[in-house]
């Protein structure tokens, strides 16, 4: 049978974090890129509206891109455009 590791029977291994400001720091990324990947998503929702036979259906799409692009940061534009990449989204915003 397999032995499990616990706190117990682990010697002499090193926290992944080793202080409070390094794990504030990796909690900022994650925040970071969670919010990215969220806006790439919104914006990839509203453009698969484009491909839709209802007039009103597209027209109301493109406005939602417009309004997404005025409501997003300018600072996480970047990391979108990457997240619009992997994404296959057809549109990239300026820096």
């Amino acid at each position: 049978m397999r032995k499990y590791t616990t706190k117990k029977n682990i010697v002499g291994q090193r926290p992944l974090v080793k202080s409070k400001a390094g794990n504030n720091e990796l909690k900022k990324r994650l925040r970071q890129w969670q919010h990215s990947r969220s806006w790439a998503r919104l914006i990839c929702e509203a453009e698969k509206m484009w491909s839709l036979d209802s007039r009103d259906l597209k027209r109301l799409g493109a406005m939602e891109l417009i309004q997404l692009q005025n409501e997003m940061p300018f600072n996480v534009r970047r990391r979108v455009n990457y997240w619009l990449v992997k994404y296959s989204g057809a549109t990239r915003l300026e820096n």
